[in-house]
C-alpha cells in the first residue's frame, strides 16, 4: 500500500505541479518525495529500491484498471409538420421521425493487451441523433463510439461494483451505453378522428455514467508462488517470453504471458504475476491488484523453492490466501511444482518428496539446469484437457 501512495504522489506531484512532461519524473524526484511524505524510510538504499520500483510502476505499459465516463446520444425528436404544396390545401402531417442516438461499444480485440489507450480517455461521447423533418424524412441516426478492449476486460458499475458484462472473443460487441430512440413524428398519430395532430414523439433521453473496467488474463496456466520462487525464470525457459529476472523480491510488476510449445504442434498459454505474500488477500505486499488474473486460468500451477523451510506449509499458506480472496478459485485444477531443485542432492530430494500433498500432482524441476520440464509440461496439459 504505501508503495502505490508513494506512486501516486510522485506522479501526481511531479507531473501536475513541477513537470511539463512525465517523462522528466526520475528517480530523483521519487526519492525526494519519499523523504518528504514518508520519513520512516531512514534508510537511504531500501528507499532507493523503492524509487527504482516506482518509477519502473510508472513507466509500465501495462494497465489492467480504468474508470470512465459515458454518455450516449440522445433521441432526436420527431417532427409535427404538415405538408405544403400547391394545389394542396390540406396536405396533412408529414413529419418525419428522429434518428436513434449514437451508441458506446466495447469490442473485443485479440491484438491488444493493456487498457493503457483509455487511462487518458476518461470522458467518451456519442452523437446525438438528428430530429426528424417535413415530407416523412428521417433524422439521421448518431454515430456509434466504438472502443475497443483486451480480451478479458470486465465492466463494472463504478458505484455499486456489480459486474455488468465481459468481453471474450475477439470481435465481440457489447453496449456500454445505450443511445436514446427517435420520437415518431405525427405521421403516426393521425387517424380517422384526429387528422391533423399537431404534437410529435420527443427522443428519448442519453444515458451516462461511471463505469469501471477492469482487465483479467486469459490464459491456461497461472503461475501461484511467493516472490522469488522461479516463476518469471520458468516462463522464460518453457516461453519466448521474456520477463524481468532479478534476484530481489517483487521483480515483477505486472502479469507476463507465454506461449508453452508442446507435442504435436500443440501448445497452451502460461501466465506469470507477482508475487504473493501471506496476507495477500488483505492489501499485502502487491495486494489484490494482480490476484484477479489467475481466475480466469484453467489451471493452477503452484510454485514453492527447494530452499523453503517447508514446501508444504508455504504450499498450504497459497492454497488459504486464495481461499481468502475466491474460495471459487479452489475448484480449478492444481499442480505443485518444487523449483530450484538443481540445489539439491538425491538425499535432500528424497526427503523432500516424503513431505509433499498427496491431494494434487506434484513434480520437482529446475528452469536453470532445464530438468523435470518436460514431466511438468505433461501435467500441466492433462490437467488442461481432463
Amino acid at each position: 500500500m504505501l508503495m502505490r501512495k508513494c506512486l501516486f504522489v510522485s506522479n501526481d506531484f511531479f507531473k501536475y505541479r513541477y513537470c511539463s512532461h512525465p517523462a522528466k519524473i526520475t528517480t530523483t524526484h521519487h526519492l525526494f518525495l519519499i523523504q518528504h511524505f514518508c520519513p520512516q524510510f531512514t534508510n537511504f538504499k531500501s528507499t532507493e529500491y523503492l524509487c527504482r520500483q516506482i518509477t519502473v510502476m510508472a513507466d509500465s505499459n501495462f494497465v489492467d484498471y480504468v474508470k470512465i465516463f459515458a454518455r450516449s446520444g440522445k433521441g432526436g425528436a420527431g417532427s409535427a409538420h404538415f405538408r405544403r404544396a400547391k394545389y394542396e390545401p390540406m396536405g396533412g402531417p408529414d413529419g418525419g421521425d428522429g434518428g436513434r442516438g449514437g451508441h458506446v461499444i466495447l469490442r473485443g480485440n485479440a491484438q491488444m493487451w493493456t487498457l493503457l489507450h483509455l487511462q487518458f480517455q476518461k470522458h467518451t461521447f456519442a452523437e446525438s441523433g438528428q430530429s426528424g423533418m417535413g415530407a416523412l424524412k428521417h433524422g439521421s441516426d448518431g454515430k456509434d463510439v466504438i472502443l475497443e478492449v483486451p480480451l478479458g476486460t470486465v465492466v463494472k458499475d463504478a458505484e455499486t461494483m456489480e459486474p455488468l458484462f465481459e468481453i471474450t472473443a475477439d470481435g465481440e460487441e457489447k453496449i456500454l451505453m445505450k443511445g436514446g430512440r427517435g420520437g415518431q413524428g405525427n405521421n403516426h398519430f393521425k387517424s380517422a378522428t384526429n387528422q391533423a395532430p399537431r404534437y410529435a414523439q420527443p427522443g428519448e433521453p442519453f444515458e451516462e455514467g461511471w463505469r469501471v473496467l477492469e482487465l483479467k488474463v486469459l490464459a491456461d496456466v497461472g503461475l501461484v508462488g511467493f516472490p522469488n520462487a522461479g516463476k518469471s525464470t520458468l516462463l522464460s525457459v518453457v516461453s519466448a517470453a521474456k520477463p524481468k529476472i532479478a534476484d530481489y523480491a517483487f521483480t515483477t510488476l505486472e502479469p507476463n504471458l507465454g506461449i508453452v510449445s508442446y507435442r504435436d504442434n500443440r501448445s497452451f498459454v502460461m501466465a506469470d504475476i507477482p508475487g504473493i505474500i501471506e496476507g495477500a488477500h488483505e492489501g499485502k505486499g502487491l495486494g489484490l491488484r494482480f490476484l484477479r488474473h489467475i481466475e480466469r486460468n484453467s489451471v493452477l500451477l503452484f510454485m514453492v523453492p527447494a530452499d523453503s523451510d517447508d514446501v508444504a506449509a508455504d504450499y498450504q499458506t497459497l492454497v488459504n490466501e486464495l481461499r481468502l480472496y475466491n474460495p471459487e478459485l479452489l475448484d480449478k485444477r492444481r499442480v505443485l511444482a518444487v523449483t530450484k531443485c538443481d540445489m539439491l542432492d538425491d538425499e535432500l530430494t528424497a526427503a523432500i518428496k516424503k513431505t509433499l500433498p498427496s491431494d494434487v500432482p506434484c513434480v520437482m524441476i529446475s528452469s536453470v539446469a532445464r530438468t523435470g520440464l518436460e514431466q511438468l509440461k505433461d501435467l500441466l496439459w492433462k490437467a488442461i484437457n481432463d
